[in-house]
């Protein structure tokens, strides 16, 4: 693919395939000024080869909106890539192997972070020990967090470090115990540590075609100097846009900071991995129904404040008793504040996952955007998953219906909640199209549109995320093979293929596949990211 190395004012892409709804079959592409100016055929292309300033041949490559992360922590992610990856232990032991490998390459940091222990996937079930820890981490500040960020394991030297103390025990933390050692730990990174894992998260980004990212950030999550300095960022940088929003019951407070809404990971429950996912009926494998944060009353007040604040309100909630509490507190909002104004705002709720027909109904009804991350249901579901061993297999085949949303009508934002799961938007729409319960599957075209469009849909752009003209050139070049369209449907699959439908094709996302290959990322027409060698 020939070489652009600067944004030009006028660029015409050609000889590709161009995925666009303005030009099933488009093969060609002008961006001009930041905004995709026409989408159209090869022949018609040659009539603007003369007038632009630049020509790329995409040597038949596929060109497609540039994807929305719709939950990204992104400091926690650029930590995850710059420090301790747990991911691939295969067994206690092994985490303290590595945590001793990692100490010693580290002899500067003055607190040792890692992430993705699961301890669901060793053969003892059993997280290793804070005396354990003590002795892996040669008595050194060590946070552990783990795979679903709701818990954590710490050594003694860590918890010195908290201020008003932390009561002392081998188990896992959780809730205020847990955030309390989180804070500890952020607050030990350095602002150069911290600036450096922001563009390793963001850079990663930008090479798996991401454009914009939604920054869930809060007081409990991260901190106020963390957010804005993410924001200025990525405001002076060239990289993906970084849309902010703030967990706090403080919609002025939020809006201060240069959040978007008072919402992501406004905590109504925990984890299902960490048992403090607020249920209905107690857990499958422990005698409590996990922990509850907010009441629907709260969920109104804090619905309403953002409503008249002109901000989006939303809430991250995962079990069905929690998701039931934000369905109730915002129909208590809607009878004050009036359904229209109500639906127009677009809260949103982060994760969803135990819905019934009644609360899919409701979303639907108020108009909450689900923001969802696929990749839960490919890591955790199945008949031998966490989610069955948490809730029993029938229970968990309930789970993350993406099928049945779509069908109500509300509205998906797919995204991937890095780093509880990597950055990965192909495999975050082959998890959906693909999902372990064949009920619950949704078209490749469907994932993807709430991979793209979705995100910018759920920050209330409905002209975004698409291209057509008009739109922002945000965009992204893959190396990939032979489109196809796939839908749980066969007869859907059949149709979609004949012309008459015109039905742009995607890439072939069956399971062991390859995944396609980032070729370049362009945001507002300019040039983020371009794959080495190409």
């Amino acid at each position: 693919m020939t070489e652009c190395t600067a944004p030009s004012e006028t660029l015409l892409l050609r000889r590709g395939e161009v995925h666009s709804p303005a030009d099933p079959f488009a093969t060609a592409m002008v961006v001009e000024r930041g905004q995709v100016a026409w989408v159209g055929s090869e022949g018609a292309a040659d009539a603007f080869a003369d007038g632009v300033d630049e020509v790329v041949d995409l040597e038949g490559a596929l060109v497609t909106p540039a994807f929305t992360d719709a939950h990204v922590h992104t400091t926690s992610t650029g930590l995850a890539l710059t420090g301790l990856d747990l991911t691939g232990a295969a067994s206690r032991e092994d985490a303290l192997a590595l945590v001793r490998e990692f100490a010693a390459a580290r002899p500067g940091d003055r607190v040792l972070l890692g992430h993705g222990w699961d301890a669901a996937r060793w053969a003892d079930g059993r997280p290793p020990t804070r005396t354990e820890l003590d002795a892996a981490s040669g008595g050194r500040p060590l946070y552990l967090s783990r795979i679903d960020v709701h818990s954590a394991v710490v050594t003694s030297a860590l918890l010195d470090l908290v201020p008003g103390g932390v009561t002392r025990t081998d188990a896992p933390l959780t809730a205020d115990a847990h955030h309390a050692v989180r804070a500890a730990a952020l607050a030990a990174v350095t602002t150069a540590q911290r600036t450096e894992a922001q563009r390793a998260a963001l850079a990663r980004a930008a090479a798996l075609g991401i454009g914009t990212v939604h920054e869930c950030a809060g007081p409990e999550i991260s901190s106020e100097g963390d957010f804005t300095g993410l924001l200025r960022l990525a405001a002076e940088e060239s990289g993906p846009r970084v849309l902010g929003y703030w967990a706090e019951r403080d919609a002025d407070r939020a809006r201060e900071l240069g959040a978007i809404g008072a919402a992501g990971d406004l905590f109504v429950d925990g984890a299902l991995g960490s048992h403090t996912a607020c249920l209905h009926r107690p857990y499958a494998d422990a005698d409590h129904t996990g922990t509850a944060y907010l009441d629907a009353d709260d969920v109104a007040a804090h619905v309403l404040a953002c409503t008249e604040g002109g901000l989006q309100a939303g809430f991250h909630a995962i079990g069905d008793a929690a998701v039931t509490r934000v369905v109730e507190g915002v129909r208590a909002a809607a009878e004050k504040a009036g359904l229209a104004r109500i639906r127009a705002a677009r809260h949103r709720v982060e994760h969803a996952e135990m819905l019934t027909p009644e609360t899919i109904a409701a979303f639907a009804e108020l108009g909450l955007t689900a923001s969802v991350q696929p990749a839960f249901d490919a890591l955790w579901g199945g008949e031998e998953g966490m989610y069955a061993r948490r809730l029993g297999a029938e229970r968990a085949r309930t789970l993350n219906p993406y099928a049945a949303l779509l069908r109500a009508g509300v509205p998906l934002a797919f995204g991937s909640d890095s780093p509880v799961t990597p950055l990965d938007p192909w495999g975050t729409v082959r998890a959906a199209a693909f999902h372990r319960t064949p009920e619950h599957r949704v078209s490749v075209r469907a994932a993807f549109t709430a991979h793209t469009r979705g995100g910018w849909r759920a920050v209330g752009r409905d002209d975004a995320g698409v291209l057509v003209p008009g739109a922002p050139a945000d965009y992204a070049v893959w190396r990939t093979g032979e489109l196809v369209v796939q839908a749980p449907d066969d007869r859907v699959a059949r149709w979609s293929t004949d012309p008459r439908s015109g039905t742009p094709g995607l890439p072939d996302l069956s399971p062991g596949g390859e995944l396609p290959v980032c070729l370049r990322t362009v945001v507002g027409g300019r040039t983020i990211f371009v794959r080495p060698g190409e």
